[in-house]
């Protein structure tokens, strides 16, 4: 039986992708040590995603409460396993600028030498295997801050008939940018990923995403900007705007959306390859637009309020310029836009 190796399979993304391939009819094999509720608290505990999945799936996933870091045991592991396995897809990770920001040498650890655990235990163990890693936008730092923005009434838009009008592609410029001690660490695993590629052929890819989410995201206020804004409107709680009066916009992509990528190219995988994945053009919006349609979904007032001060490295403007991906796998498309995403996350709750 080929094996599909995810790491942070309770996760949102990871989760997503064991059910995923668990249904077709691959062994899951998953790693997650729930450090979510260590970086977040027990609300963000993805431990009823795991026994969600146990259930499911039953025998075909099979669960290893390890971190990453730990490179013998990862290791360990997945020699184990050898040439059985088929994919590794590696989804665990800190994805805070705060929470970076307060322990920079762990986020280091997990995010950049985590990593380079499960590249070398898998070029070691599975040469033959397609690795997908789910990196960030934020590996461009602040740089799309650069593009020629308009503020408009509700949000920031590029300057009419600018190159990027379609969005973001893999082009944008890394260097000369404040990335948050996030941004470097998440940059430092993605170039790994590419050179391990370049340097010992193995099947990999970077999938730099913007905001994901789905129905199983165990949002909170350091992270998880969408499903959080539910969360707060459903529950009564207060919500804060961070910086630029609420007009900065996001792309947005279902982790359903996600892991239809992540599939893609895991049956017919490139070498070092980089991807800008988001909702693009089909499913992006900002703070205040945001606001205003989960306010119209849930029928609920939010209430909110706006702090000046910014995020450093934090993006005014980003949508992914998916064309790359997408004249490499022609059959993938974004399935959810914003309402249909937000209509999914206030029946959750």
């Amino acid at each position: 039986m080929s094996v599909v190796v995810v790491t942070g399979s309770a996760g949102l993304v990871g989760a997503e992708v064991a059910r995923h391939f668990g249904g077709e009819g691959f062994d899951v094999v998953g790693i997650d040590n729930d450090m979510r509720a260590r970086f977040f608290g027990p609300e963000a505990s993805t431990v009823a995603n795991r026994r969600e999945l146990e259930k499911t799936l039953g025998s075909s996933y099979r669960h290893h409460d390890l971190d990453v870091r730990d490179r013998d045991g990862v290791a360990a592991l997945l020699s184990g396993y050898g040439s059985a396995i088929a994919y590794v897809v590696h989804a665990a990770g800190q994805p805070s600028h705060d929470w970076a920001a307060r322990e920079p040498a762990t986020d280091f650890d997990i995010n950049a030498t985590g990593t380079l655990n499960l590249l070398e235990a898998t070029v070691r163990a599975a040469p033959e295997a397609a690795f997908a890693f789910l990196s960030t936008n934020k590996v461009y730092g602040d740089s799309p801050n650069r593009l020629p923005l308009v503020e408009l009434a509700t949000r920031y838009e590029l300057a009419e008939g600018h190159a990027s009008t379609a969005g973001i592609a893999e082009d944008m410029t890394v260097d000369q940018s404040r990335h948050s001690i996030f941004g470097a660490s998440k940059l430092a695993a993605d170039v790994l990923v590419q050179e391990y590629g370049r340097c010992f052929g193995l099947a990999t890819a970077c999938f730099r995403a913007g905001t994901l989410t789905g129905p199983r995201h165990q949002a909170v206020v350091l992270h998880g900007f969408l499903a959080y804004l539910v969360q707060c409107a459903m529950t009564g709680r207060h919500y804060d705007v961070i910086g630029y009066h609420g007009k900065q916009v996001r792309d947005v992509l279902h982790a359903a959306d996600v892991t239809r990528a992540i599939a893609a190219f895991c049956a017919a995988p490139g070498i070092g390859e980089v991807y800008n994945l988001g909702g693009g053009r089909d499913a992006n919006v900002s703070v205040l637009e945001a606001i205003a349609i989960v306010e119209k979904i849930s029928g609920r007032t939010l209430s909110w309020s706006h702090v000046e001060q910014a995020r450093a490295g934090d993006h005014i403007w980003w949508i992914s310029d998916t064309t790359r991906f997408r004249s490499h796998y022609p059959g993938w498309r974004v399935e959810r836009d914003i309402p249909a995403i937000v209509a999914e996350l206030c029946e959750r709750w």
